[in-house]
């Protein structure tokens, strides 16, 4: 477990497994690092994870809103893959980690052996589906109203909201319902990369050229965006494998580990084995 500066940036880090591939995970908004605890476990035979908390989350330094958030993310990212790995690695990420991995792999299609997003939240690329405009109408109404007014938590409870229902947001302890309104202001920081795409993560053939083995998983309860962002990619990547979750919602890599570790676990061992 180590805190260490990349670009001026205090980043919490840690290092987990002792499997013979290299991976890197990133977590979701509004997370930490100690997300991943479950599904490292069921890994941990076949990976040694590298795994890091975003600006302003976890033990990470906050944000400093000097440049585009997922930027700062991804030179982070950067260096650690440096420091800390060598030959390809195996990719992960989670909701808006789900960006940050997909961009990773993009920028870099030589250093990565496969990845896996668990609901990328690249809303973009589903500009056509009805869910985005109902999305991007909430986001730009009460949950940010609340934010003009003040009332994190407020903002925070709508945000879990649109993800889940009330009743699960009301049954978190306050402490961890105070800790996402203290940093819920990392939440707008991803818009314009969530709903505009502004690195072009969506734009023509940039998803076509994306030629590492893909495993893409959603959970059946989570909202219909995330369906129509995963139909998109599916029809776009040329190599993908898609899985649904029965009875899960957006945070499955966290409550249902099992599960999803033994579908990383398969989707690995279907790639090339490791050179000696």
């Amino acid at each position: 477990m180590t805190l260490q500066t990349f670009g001026a940036r205090e980043t919490y880090w840690h290092r987990s497994g002792e499997g013979p591939r290299a991976a890197l995970m990133v977590h979701c908004s509004l997370a930490h690092s100690g997300a991943w605890r479950g599904l490292e476990r069921r890994l941990s035979d076949t990976l040694t994870m590298v795994a890091f908390d975003l600006p302003g989350h976890g033990r990470s330094a906050d944000w400093d809103k000097k440049g585009d958030f997922q930027d700062q993310a991804v030179q982070i990212a950067e260096a650690l893959m440096d420091q800390e790995t060598s030959g390809p690695i195996d990719l992960i990420g989670h909701s808006f980690g789900g960006t940050i991995a997909l961009r990773l792999a993009q920028r870099h299609p030589g250093r990565v052996r496969s990845l896996t997003l668990f609901e990328p939240v690249l809303f973009a690329a589903a500009k056509k589906h009805p869910a985005f405009a109902e999305n991007k109408a909430y986001m730009d109404g009460p949950f940010a109203d609340a934010m003009r007014a003040g009332d994190r938590m407020e903002a925070a409870r709508l945000f879990n909201v649109l993800w889940g229902r009330d009743a699960a947001w009301q049954a978190l302890p306050m402490s961890l319902r105070e800790d996402m309104a203290k940093r819920i202001h990392l939440i707008p920081a991803g818009t314009s990369v969530i709903y505009d795409d502004i690195h072009g993560q969506a734009a023509p053939d940039a998803l076509e050229r994306l030629t590492v083995p893909v495993l893409l998983m959603e959970g059946s309860r989570s909202p219909a965006l995330v369906g129509a962002v995963n139909d998109v990619l599916v029809s776009r990547m040329p190599n993908v494998q898609r899985r649904v979750f029965e009875g899960a919602g957006h945070m499955a890599p966290i409550t249902h580990p099992k599960e999803v570790g033994d579908a990383i676990s398969e989707f690995l061992s279907r790639q090339a084995p490791i050179a000696p």
